[in-house]
């Protein structure tokens, strides 16, 4: 009797050896990592690196460490897209019919570095590869969840040299629902490929940074749609939208912003020529639009215009009421003597294009001086000005002043003095002059 005890314990001991054996060997997923590298790169033409595949249960869930897709030729080494982890979560009864359904997924500190190519490719593109035997599709994705992502997105100049960031942003956390790949991969997809609520600590977007965005975001194939856009941007508030889209050759946007209490040493900041130049604070609406080009000039390309009010500055290497008064050379009386360089209010439509920013109406309440003006200055570097306008002082000069300002083109009415000027040279030295009559 006991012989036959030991022998039953014998077979059951090796049975349940044989069986952990068996649910280890089936829950080591990772012996397929090597066939599902081989896979996406047949789909991707991309090398892929994947450096762990594990299952667990209770939810039956794939994870996935260390994803990495490099870039391929023409585009410098380095990843497109890198994420630290990946959790997806399956659905059990599918998986018995041999269908992957994934119902969520979690992409821990995503990393995504878009990069477009001067003859229009993006990296991310896969246009000489054909696909792989046994494709399969992931179909839609119940939700997707973002957690300490990053998205930097740049162009390659003509010489294939790494060019400018034009879009960048940290520490994305964010929820979409109802995500469908196949709708984003797919360029002759017309569904959405997701929506949902996104939020990033840090943005910039050309010369524009902002902090605390949020907005929802929604997915197309090539296209994204950043609607209902809040931001703390230079000191104050901004709201609007953001459209990309990627089908052209060359990428293009479009965007619409409002604004309030934005400081301009701040906005002034990444212009190397333009820092120190005003102090103030601005609020008004925006409208660009135009291509995103393969150039070191961050506004070639783009189109815009809106208008813009700002409150107590100063500009000091204009010293508007300190040059104006020289131009008629009469005593500096009332406070344009004391805030030469100073302004109460500027208020002026904008128009942006061929690099070069172009206002119709220009009003100027200094203190002591009034201006109405148009012009125009160049952005492509020269920092060129080509303005002239007609200038009133609000003090009321005496009976010597007023003479010898008309002699030098000055008008005088109700005991004010007004009189054409024109501003050119560069931002950087301002040369003012008489003009020849009013506009």
């Amino acid at each position: 009797m006991a012989t036959r005890r030991k022998v039953a314990l014998l077979i059951t001991a090796a049975a349940l050896i044989a069986i952990a054996l068996a649910v280890r060997l089936l829950l080591n997923v990772d012996r397929y990592r090597p066939r599902v590298i081989s896979y996406l790169q047949q789909r991707t033409g991309k090398p892929v690196e994947i450096g762990r595949l594990a299952l667990r249960f209770f939810p039956l869930a794939i994870s996935v460490e260390d994803f990495g897709l490099r870039n391929a030729p023409p585009f410098p080494a380095g990843y497109m897209v890198k994420v630290a982890r990946i959790d997806a979560q399956l659905d059990p009864r599918a998986l018995l019919h041999r269908h992957i359904v994934i119902t969520s997924l979690v992409l821990d500190r995503p990393s995504v570095n878009p990069t477009s190519d001067p003859d229009g490719p993006w990296n991310f593109e896969n246009p000489n590869t054909k696909p792989a035997n046994k494709p399969f599709t992931l179909g839609e994705i119940g939700r997707v969840t973002i957690l300490r992502g990053q998205l930097v997105a740049s162009n390659l100049l003509p010489s294939n040299a790494p060019g400018p960031v034009f879009l960048e942003a940290h520490e994305i956390y964010g929820e979409l629902d109802r995500v469908n790949v196949d709708a984003m991969i797919d360029p002759s997809a017309s569904s959405m490929g997701g929506q949902g609520r996104v939020r990033a600590e840090h943005f910039s977007f050309g010369v524009i940074d902002a902090k605390n965005l949020s907005f929802t975001l929604q997915l197309w194939a090539k296209q994204v749609f950043l609607a209902d856009l809040k931001a703390d941007a230079c000191g104050g508030h901004a709201s609007g939208s953001l459209f990309f889209d990627l089908t052209g050759k060359r990428p293009a946007f479009r965007t619409t912003a409002k604004f309030s209490g934005v400081d301009m040493v701040a906005v002034l900041q990444p212009f190397e020529n333009g820092r120190g130049k005003m102090t103030g604070q601005m609020e008004g609406d925006l409208t660009l639009a135009g291509q995103i080009l393969h150039t070191r000039w961050p506004l070639a390309g783009i189109r815009g215009q809106g208008h813009v009010t700002l409150h107590n500055g100063r500009v000091p290497s204009l010293a508007l009421n300190e040059n104006l008064m020289r131009l008629v050379k009469f005593n500096n009386q009332g406070p344009a003597k004391d805030n030469p360089a100073s302004f109460n209010r500027i208020s002026t439509d904008l128009e942006l294009a061929n690099l070069r920013i172009s206002s119709k109406t220009i009003d100027i309440d200094g203190y002591g001086v009034d201006v109405d003006a148009a012009g125009n200055v160049n952005v492509d570097g020269s920092d060129e000005l080509d303005y002239q306008g007609v200038a009133r002082i609000t003090t009321k000069q005496g009976f010597f002043t007023n003479t010898f300002a008309r002699f030098a083109g000055a008008t005088v009415k109700d005991g004010l003095l007004s009189f054409p000027f024109k501003v050119s040279g560069t931002i950087e030295s301002p040369v003012f002059a008489r003009a020849s009559g009013h506009r």
